[in-house]
């Protein structure tokens, strides 16, 4: 074992090189260990990076886990020199620091053993030493098939893309993986084809991003960073970085293809364990000598983990055989789903072919995809979705666990299949095998989130944080768990989740605190749905999910239900604020070079200076977003994140710099934002409150800085979001579809809590149970919005500027339905326009008003169509709501400078009219009297 080794040890002779941990020399005579890094001053040399023994191990504790570590005695140079006290004394403290680290990163790591025993080494094969010189492990054959050659990949990836049919791209895979390269047999590794073209799935880290592949590259090169920083822009690095490649004067582009995907698949396994910039430059330049411009690219492409090909394991997985995908989302293993399908010596078939199916079971400790939900806008269409009658479970705001134990071992993953941090989970060890006393072997979907001890209720979004958590003294990480999917040997994903909740209730017992069911109720008909929803927003819960009563368990799966209360009524119960483009950043892929995420931010009024709010990047169709760009350039200033540019007139955190920032934030245009509720982020500078899943919803025309909400408004909104939630609206659905169904819930065997029979107070003057039936009693079928003759009345509009259509989400929602159908509205439209079109502004003003009358009067007037201005200082409107029947003079001469003249000033009465009966009131029989 020589210098080849990525460690080495023995006692310091002089006594002059110092440890690159604690900075003091290592004294003569003392024993010393080296990690064998890349040396600066050439290519292909190594120098020591020299460390006392306990300094050595400190590294290796704070080390990732993908980071080259010590797997056994042949990874350290010159051991057999040492005396065996001294391999001793290193194999203590290794093994000593491998428990350590594996309790550090509980779930990613698992500590090894480490012997005192060298590993017998393989000598390569002749022919495979012979080819380069190399020295190549006897289990990588040579490669004698153009199948196999990355220029093959390239073209094959070139394909793919130039369809846009899903079908038209799984039939490109279909066909190459039958018959190859030379139109008769596919002659190439299938696994390793298939790994490659699915990078999203097989994640390695590299930590290397955009810019700092860039940073690399351009020492690589020898080209001008700031210059391949500014091409960066057009937002495509792999493009940036064959533009660079193919000016470069230091190295040149192969002038043909000479890689294999094993050569590439070797080269990025190594950069995956390599940190440091000196290590992963020297690796990069060993292999752009054997890179055309398109082997380079494609290259970064597999880096950055998006091939651009606008194809993910449905389109890859079901070009090799049609059940390949569905087995993949149940086991997630791509090798055992490629072997099970794929068996020694047989062939892709054609994609039309009869073959023979094939499913994948659960594989114990290894994650499935979470079934997941899909939006549901109303009652209505909760109904229609889950004909057999549903469970409805609250949706708690935590995070998203599925919980793994075999024996007494434990893994948790989250929804995206990572290990969850060991801080949320760790303590679940001791409280699982309580909670389930025979359950040696078992998979459960489930939330984790903190509660207060003290009164049992969740906490909100965000606490499970390992510091949050420390600042919550009486609370506790509870996991609630809402599903089983696998008990002691049996599957159980093919059950239907009344049957799956049996299960559950019957082997589980409760640990108060610490394992408890989620809440669930029988839901029969749609005013208990209404009832429920209205309690749980009520509680400020996050919303419900909905499950029909035979669903199975669909891996990856939208065939669940989501409630919250930003769905509902066409967004009326979401949370709004009116604000100013700050600044914007530039898009990525096709929005590459575009600017696409936008800096949102308000004013505040106290000390002068604008302050951000969010960050906003959906809501805006294309073209939308290419007429933005024009509109947008005269009044951006380019500043390129760049922290020392940032104008004093914006107060603006470092992660919050954009590429471009406002000119001007006064000529700024103002659009909504709608987003799931105000919440706290320290990222802003808004007093810290941001907006939870923002979206643009307008482009406000018809406003400025000055009528924008400031950051006083914004305050307020959040204080009364905070406080309460306005849910008079499902209280009259609640009320209005208070019939017995037509249709008659298949009951459940399971022993679960009912719905609410208790009604839910609704004024006699909120009723609306008349718009939503006809006179015979049953429901309206085919419900549309109503056009009320007077709000389309001339004589009441004033010039309105006409707002930008934003894009709708589109929504997967089944068309069908059958004659038994209970309710056939449209869920789109489930309220009039009564108001739509009009403005309403409110008096003395919007924060003034009475707050509990006009959260009220503010809801039904945006569900019924209509905008609410909450500007103060000037009012844009059509209507003003006053909270008393008459004004004095001298504050009626200041409103009126404050609106249009041809305003409509109403007492609040008017108002309670209208929703009452459904339409605009005349205005005649509810003046405002002035008094002196």
């Amino acid at each position: 074992m020589g210098e080849s080794t990525p460690f080495f040890v023995d006692r310091a002779k002089g006594g002059r090189a110092s440890c690159k941990g604690c900075k003091t020399n290592c004294p003569s005579g003392e024993l010393r260990i080296a990690k064998l890094v890349a040396s600066p001053y050439g290519d292909g040399q190594q120098m020591k990076s020299w460390h006392h023994v306990d300094c050595f191990m400190n590294v290796l504790l704070k080390q990732r886990p993908a980071t080259k570590r010590v797997d056994s005695i042949d990874d350290i140079g010159n051991w057999a020199n040492i005396s065996k006290e001294d391999q001793e004394l290193i194999l203590k403290k290794l093994n000593d620091m491998e428990k350590l680290y594996a309790d550090k990163n509980s779930g990613k790591y698992t500590a090894k053993v480490i012997k005192n025993i060298s590993t017998p080494t393989v000598k390569p094969s002749p022919t495979a030493s012979a080819s380069n010189g190399d020295t190549v492990s006897p289990k990588k054959e040579k490669v004698d098939t153009d199948d196999d050659k990355f220029l093959t990949f390239f073209k094959l990836c070139k394909r793919i893309a130039r369809v846009d049919a899903y079908t038209e791209k799984t039939a490109v895979v279909n066909d190459f993986f039958r018959i190859g390269t030379d139109g008769t047999l596919f002659k190439g590794n299938l696994s390793l084809w298939c790994k490659l073209l699915l990078p999203q799935v097989t994640k390695r880290v590299y930590n290397l991003k955009s810019k700092q592949l860039v940073k690399l590259f351009s020492r690589v090169f020898g080209t001008d960073h700031d210059d391949m920083l500014t091409h960066l822009e057009k937002g495509d690095v792999a493009d940036t970085i064959q533009h660079f490649f193919n000016k470069s004067k230091t190295v040149q582009p192969a002038s043909e293809s000479t890689l294999t995907i094993q050569k590439v698949e070797d080269f990025l396994e190594d950069l995956s364990k390599l940190t440091k910039e000196e290590e992963q430059i020297y690796h990069f330049k060993k292999i752009v000598k054997k890179c055309t411009a398109d082997d380079l690219k494609m290259l970064i492409r597999l880096i950055k983990g998006d091939l651009r090909i606008n194809a993910g394991p449905k389109h890859i997985l079901e070009g090799v055989h049609p059940d390949a995908y569905s087995a993949f989302q149940t086991s997630r293993d791509l090798n055992m789903v490629l072997d099970r399908i794929i068996t020694k010596g047989s062939t892709v078939k054609h994609k039309d072919a009869i073959q023979t199916s094939f499913r994948a079971t659960l594989s114990l400790m290894t994650p499935i995809l979470p079934m997941l939900a899909e939006v549901c806008k109303s009652v209505e269409m909760a109904m229609k979705k889950c004909p057999n009658g549903m469970f409805s479970e609250i949706k708690y705001d935590g995070e998203r666990v599925q919980v793994h134990k075999k024996g007494k071992e434990f893994k948790y993953f989250s929804r995206a299949l990572k290990p969850v941090m060991a801080h949320k989970v760790n303590h679940f060890k001791e409280y699982l095998p309580q909670a389930f006393p025979k359950g040696t072997d078992l998979i459960l979907d489930a939330e984790v989130l903190m509660v207060d001890v003290n009164t049992g209720k969740p906490l909100p979004f965000g606490t499970l944080g390992i510091h949050k958590q420390s600042e919550f003294k009486d609370a506790q990480v509870c996991l609630y768990v809402f599903d089983c999917l696998y008990y002691n040997g049996e599957v159980l994903i093919d059950m239907p989740i009344r049957k799956r909740r049996q299960i559950l209730h019957e082997n589980m017992v409760e640990v108060k605190n610490h394992v408890m069911f989620s809440e669930q109720k029988l839901i029969e008909k749609p005013s208990d749905l209404a009832k429920m929803i209205a309690e749980v927003l009520e509680l400020g819960l996050e919303g419900l999910v909905l499950k029909d009563l035979e669903s199975k368990y669909e891996p990856g799966k939208r065939h669940w239900l989501k409630v919250k209360k930003d769905y509902l009524f066409n967004g009326a119960m979401a949370d709004t604020a009116d604000l100013v483009v700050l600044g914007a950043w530039f898009g990525t892929g096709k929005k590459g070079g575009m600017m696409s995420v936008f800096l949102m931010g308000c004013h505040d009024v106290r000390r002068d200076k604008w302050v951000t709010v969010t960050k906003v990047h959906t809501g805006h169709d294309d073209s939308t977003l290419e007429r933005l760009q024009k509109e947008l350039e005269p009044l951006m200033v380019k500043i390129s994140q760049d922290n020392n540019k940032v104008p004093s007139w914006l107060d603006c955190n470092n992660g919050m710099v954009p590429d471009f920032v406002a000119a001007d934030p006064k000529k700024q245009p103002v659009w909504e934002i709608t987003g799931t509720e105000l919440t706290k982020a320290k990222l802003h500078t808004a007093d810290g409150i941001s907006v939870r899943f923002p979206r643009v919803t307008r482009i406000r025309a018809d406003k400025d800085w000055k009528t924008a909400t400031n950051l006083e408004e914004l305050k307020n909104l959040y204080k009364s979001s905070k406080e309460t939630t306005d849910v008079s609206l499902l209280n009259k659905l609640a009320a209005a579809s208070d019939e017995p169904p037509a249709k008659k819930m298949k009951p459940s065997p399971i022993k679960t809590e009912r719905s609410p029979t208790k009604p839910n107070k609704v004024s006699p003057k909120n009723n609306i149970a008349n718009y939503f039936t006809k006179k015979d009693g049953k429901p309206k079928a085919n419900l549309k919005r109503s056009k009320s003759p007077e709000a389309k009345s001339p004589s009441n509009s004033i010039s309105e500027s006409k707002d930008t259509k934003i894009k709708e989400e589109k929504m997967d929602v089944d068309e069908a339905d059958g004659n038994d159908t209970e309710f056939d509205f449209e869920p789109e439209n489930p309220l009039p326009d009564v108001f739509e079109g009009k403005r309403l502004g409110f008096y003395p003003d919007f924060i003034s008003f009475p707050e509990e009358e006009r959260r009220y009067y503010e809801r039904h007037w945006i569900a019924y169509g209509g905008t609410v201005v909450k500007a103060i200082k000037s009012m844009d409107v059509h209507y003003v709501l006053h909270n008393n029947n008459s004004i004095e003079l001298s504050k009626m001469v200041k409103l009126s400078k404050k609106v249009p003249s041809n305003v409509r000033h109403v007492y609040k009465d008017w108002l309670t009219k209208c929703i009452c009966d459904v339409k605009l009131c005349d205005t005649k029989d509810y003046p405002v009297f002035i008094v002196k």
